[in-house]
């Protein structure tokens, strides 16, 4: 089909005219206007593509297109090929051929449009943004028939629009994978702000737990590295949450991990974080507890649990303020504040070779010890009411009485489990409860568990001397040799004594 030809039709269609071959008709520029208004509601890039290339059509007829774009990480080239069928009005997509040796990277590498006949009528334009090409948009006639100046110009036009379509597409990535980044974050410290442990405020008034809420208000305000111990069920880590909430940092992030409910292999990760490919099924790159804490507070609890590899990596965080992520060579820095919490003996532990002396010593630098709830008997009726109030109101009910009988039950018993058996024990009773007077089921009182005891029972011969000659030193204060000495107690020569602390791993604390 000639030109004259393709201006009849277009004349036809549009009631427009051709001059010097330069399309004069508003309708092109109603279209590009069209197509920048498409560029900027939506941004998805191959949507605005497809848009494109149906209105370039209605313009400038073809029977195929491609457009080649370079990734905004200078990466490899993206290709988009597509058929127009003509007969249905319709665009189909296709998959391209090769690159190699093409018109559009000849195009890509000088920055100048092109047009000329191979296996059809090409032309072929760049696609530029910020001055740099970015990629190219070519079309195919099939028939043979050239392309007019007109229509180069106006092809021209349209990879204006599409460059500006590519800028606004590597934005909404951006955008959008930062969105991700701060809604998994948010998610994450939301639900660990409001998690269903919402007892924010500390329920007492004894003389030990004013004794340690004294010793809080003293340390929040600085940066010092704090220690909680206690048993199990104590509330370290509604301490750990006033620590944070009375310091500078409490506009941050607080961020907490139980370091004993996560395996080894894991607990790497949470903290430090790891890139894609780092180990099998690290299929996205994950951020650590220590990056999300920037500028917070972390709180680690149960760290006596933490294995001995990985305590070095704590180590040189609490030193030097960084680490690398697994996978990764990149050394991040970060100004995080660490509260560790733990029920563990940790210096018995590392007298056991179990925890790095080291260590021990960077995180006890402000212990704070929060007293089990058998030491101050005096709370119990506060956080009996407490915590009937609030599960009354969970589950829509009216608790007004109870008994003196039951009160007195509740501050006799010695709560192995502290304050968490406690909480469980109201709750259960709160579930049996149908009238207004709580009914504690008081037979789960008669028989109490042991307290919980950090010493495991030797299972092994080798253990149980371990542990005989340990309790030997202990009691002679590390004394080996004289008639008060550890070798006198235990029956053997001073040598033995030594052949058997380096054969089990026993090594003065302060070594």
């Amino acid at each position: 089909m000639e030109l004259t030809q393709y201006s009849e039709r277009y004349a036809e269609r549009y009631n427009c005219q051709f001059v010097s071959g330069v399309l004069s008709d508003p309708i092109a520029m109603e279209m590009l206007l069209d197509l920048s208004s498409q560029v900027v509601l939506n941004a998805e890039l191959q949507d605005v593509l497809r848009t494109a290339m149906i209105r370039i059509n209605s313009i400038v007829m073809y029977d195929s297109a491609c457009v080649f774009l370079r990734s905004p990480d200078g990466g490899e080239l993206e290709v988009y090929a597509f058929d127009f069928l003509e007969s249905s009005g319709t665009l189909q997509e296709r998959t391209p051929s090769a690159l190699e040796e093409t018109i559009a990277n000849r195009v890509f590498q000088t920055g100048r449009a092109w047009t000329g006949i191979t296996e059809g009528e090409h032309a072929v334009v760049p696609i530029c943004a910020r001055n740099q090409v970015r990629g190219t948009l070519g079309l195919v006639r099939n028939d043979g028939n050239p392309y007019s100046p007109g229509e180069l110009q106006f092809l021209e036009q349209v990879s204006k629009q599409i460059a500006v379509a590519v800028e606004n597409a590597s934005l909404y990535q951006e955008n959008q994978k930062l969105k991700e980044r701060l809604a998994k974050e948010h998610v994450y410290v939301e639900g660990e702000i409001y998690c269903e442990n919402n007892f924010e405020e500390i329920v007492g008034k004894s003389a030990a737990l004013r004794t340690v809420l004294k010793e809080v208000e003293i340390v929040a305000p600085t940066d010092s590295t704090v220690l909680i111990c206690g048993e199990t069920g104590t509330g370290k880590e509604l301490i750990a949450r006033a620590l944070h909430n009375l310091s500078p940092r409490r506009q941050s992030s607080f961020i907490k991990l139980n370091c004993a409910a996560l395996p080894a292999g894991l607990l790497e990760s949470e903290l430090f974080g790891h890139e894609k490919g780092a180990f099998t099924g690290a299929l996205n790159q994950r951020i650590g507890r220590f990056e999300l804490a920037n500028r917070g507070t972390i709180f680690l609890d149960e760290v006596g649990d933490i294995p001995l590899e990985l305590q070095t990596k704590l180590l040189r965080v609490l030193q030097e303020r960084e680490f690398e992520r697994l996978g990764s060579t990149r050394t991040i820095r970060t100004d995080t504040r660490l509260i560790a919490a733990t029920h563990c003996d940790l210096s018995a532990m590392v007298q056991e070779q179990k925890f790095r002396s080291d260590l021990f010593y960077r995180l006890n630098v402000f212990p704070v010890r929060v007293p089990a709830l058998r030491e101050r008997p005096e709370d119990i009726p506060l956080l009996v009411r407490h915590f009937t109030q609030y599960f009354a109101k969970r589950m829509n009910k009216v608790i007004d009485t109870i008994t003196s009988e039951t009160m007195t039950a509740l501050t006799r018993y010695p709560w192995p489990g502290n304050v968490r058996e406690l909480q469980h024990l109201i709750e259960r009773a709160l579930i049996r409860t149908s009238g207004p007077v709580l009914r504690v089921p008081l037979e789960h009182l008669t028989s109490p568990l042991p307290i919980a005891s950090t010493k495991v029972r030797p299972q092994t011969l080798e253990e149980a001397e371990r542990e005989h000659i340990l309790a030997a030193l202990k009691e002679t204060k590390w004394v080996i040799a004289g008639p008060k000495g550890a070798a006198v107690r235990l029956g053997l020569d001073r040598s033995t004594v030594q052949f058997y602390m380096k054969k089990l791993g026993i090594v003065k604390p302060w070594k």
